[in-house]
């Protein structure tokens, strides 16, 4: 059935609609943002205070590195240190659509209204402690998790053993702090399951004159805990998602 408004009234109205609804998906994500930050380092704090009980119960010597630390890194970046390794917590800017072939759109919450479906996205990128540390700029990090927050706070997850809520459950339930632990928890863990693995040989073998002057290991050695790591969202998508 055609629309019986003129051309530029439905423009007009498209547009008002659109502006409202990307800007309450932004104002909500970037609440869930500030909350994450505020978590990240209770996460912080209190697995530091257990590791020392930890070291006065059994005696045990702990390397300075195993303490976790937290960092503020602007309005829309976090980090979280632990050990050998860093999470960077990236709010994107901008709001999102899915496209037609997405799963989401078989979801009966997006059904009801597709302006359900518009979300902001939260990624988490792992790097090694050392890279950050070293400023080892070629070093490699790795997306190990994404989250998708909408108006209402409806949200799924994607990422490496991020289980818990998948397209299927969009809409029937909203991020809270429980939520929002075990997203960072799983990601921790994770990242804390793979080691760093020693390049290709033939990748390594040769090295110009500048190189060396500038240190080999930083400027010729890209380091990353995987070599061809591919980041497969289809990891976490159960048969009712694909």
């Amino acid at each position: 059935m055609d629309n019986p408004l003129p051309a530029r009234e439905q423009i007009i109205n498209g547009l008002i609609t659109k502006s409202n609804i990307k800007s309450t998906v932004f104002d909500t994500v970037l609440e869930v943002f500030n909350h994450l930050k505020e978590l990240l380092g209770e996460i912080s704090n209190d697995l530091n205070d257990a590791l020392d009980e930890k070291k006065e119960k059994e005696e045990k010597t702990l390397s300075k590195r195993v303490k976790l630390g937290y960092s503020d890194r602007g309005k829309f970046e976090a980090e979280l240190r632990f050990a050998d390794d860093i999470l960077v917590f990236s709010m994107h800017q901008d709001v999102f659509q899915f496209d037609r072939s997405h799963a989401i759109w078989k979801n009966p919450y997006t059904k009801s209204n597709p302006f359900n479906s518009y979300c902001g996205i939260i990624n988490v990128y792992n790097f090694l402690y050392d890279s950050i540390k070293y400023d080892r700029d070629d070093d490699l990090g790795y997306l190990v998790a994404r989250i998708f927050v909408n108006k209402e706070k409806a949200f799924f997850v994607e990422g490496k053993r991020q289980l818990r809520r998948r397209i299927s459950d969009f809409g029937k339930v909203t991020l809270d702090n429980k939520e929002l632990t075990d997203f960072v928890e799983s990601a921790m863990l994770y990242s804390m399951s793979f080691d760093l693995l020693v390049p290709p040989f033939d990748l390594v073998k040769m090295s110009s004159v500048e190189q060396i002057n500038a240190k080999i290991e930083n400027a010729k050695m890209k380091t990353g805990k995987r070599m061809g790591f591919e980041y497969r969202s289809d990891d976490v998508l159960d048969s009712d998602d694909k």
